[in-house]
């Protein structure tokens, strides 16, 4: 290990860095405060372009499993920082460890920051904008921010699995859990790139992926989504998706200041006064007060009351901030998959 820094608006975070990384890698400073699951985050598209900051103290321990349980095929992350790194973990299912995964894929790690205090950092001025300094070498170059859709997302149409329905799903970085929990449910699911139009095309429900970046920036995308919303199949939304749905219905989007990243959101279902746990990644939500008269919000967040899921008051279409894949955290809200079949 060698001496390296994170730095936040200025600010310098001291840690170590090991031995074979070199330059600067910048990205989108964030925090999560899962306790778990760190494989899971880490191969999630949606952090496509971030530094993740680990909150809790320990990562690493039950090391990496094998790749059909990861959320993609490889880790999207930009860097990843940890205050106490385990070096030998412990799970019959460990094929890895965290240090050697993440250089196999040639992913920076800073080790030994006092993670808190970066958190706190970011709760008081905001997510910005920072780089990992691993020292002199090449510097990687910065993600275009505006057109991460084209990075996450697949090239081509892909039907996965059969039944008697016909889901197309918009992979703007569609989750591999979420294709789990569709297929377990007995329909057929066409992955389509983000800017791949089916709208003529004969289908039952069209389902909005989760993504990285501004949902502002994803035009192509967006245009999809309003065509889909003339029609009367079902709709339903997780993360990036619902905030494209929320766009699509005339409402505005704006940036969380640090956003929501974690296993442990509770929000409120308005329907029955019931609060659940939620898994969340997003960095952006629908504006309170934006909806037309036709929409309702059915899930608030506990914690800052901003607007987790919303729904048509007569039409099938719905959609959720929050990932009840599960992947990780908690499986408190796997009924809405069974919502959106019921209504194909």
């Amino acid at each position: 290990m060698k001496p390296a820094h994170l730095r936040v608006n200025n600010v310098c975070f001291e840690g170590l860095a090991p031995s074979h990384q070199s330059g600067q890698y910048p990205g989108e400073i964030v925090f999560t405060t899962g306790m778990t699951g760190y494989p899971e985050t880490l191969t999630d598209p949606s952090y496509a372009g971030q530094i993740v900051v680990f909150t809790y103290p320990i990562i690493g321990n039950y090391g990496i499993p094998s790749k059909d349980k990861w959320e993609s095929g490889k880790i999207y992350a930009a860097g990843v920082v940890v205050s106490d790194l385990c070096t030998n973990p412990s799970h019959y299912q460990s094929e890895s460890s965290l240090a050697d995964w993440l250089k196999s894929q040639d992913i920076p790690l800073i080790v030994g920051v006092d993670t808190r205090a970066v958190t706190l950092h970011l709760r008081n001025q905001g997510t910005v904008m920072g780089k990992m300094d691993c020292g002199s070498g090449p510097d990687r170059k910065e993600l275009n921010y505006k057109n991460l859709l084209d990075l996450v997302s697949i090239k081509e149409p892909l039907s996965h699995g059969k039944g008697t329905k016909r889901v197309m799903a918009i992979d703007c970085g569609m989750k591999s859990n979420i294709t789990r929990h569709l297929l377990a449910r007995g329909i057929e699911v066409v992955q389509c790139p983000y800017n791949y139009d089916f709208t003529n095309e004969k289908y039952d429900g069209v389902f909005l992926s989760n993504g990285p970046g501004d949902p502002a920036d994803c035009h192509e995308t967006l245009a999809i989504v309003k065509k889909t919303l003339e029609k009367n199949k079902a709709v339903f939304g997780i993360c990036l998706g619902s905030q494209l749905m929320g766009l699509a219905a005339g409402a505005k989007t704006h940036k969380l200041k640090f956003g929501h990243r974690g296993h442990n959101q509770p929000c409120l279902h308005h329907k029955d006064n019931t609060a659940y746990l939620t898994s969340q990644n997003h960095g952006y939500a629908i504006e309170n007060n934006t909806l037309s008269s036709d929409w309702e919000i059915t899930f608030t967040n506990l914690n800052d009351n901003s607007i987790e899921g919303i729904a048509h008051k007569t039409k099938p279409f719905f959609s959720v901030q929050f990932h009840p894949e599960a992947a990780p955290g908690p499986h408190d809200t796997n009924f809405l998959f069974d919502q959106f079949v019921s209504l194909l």
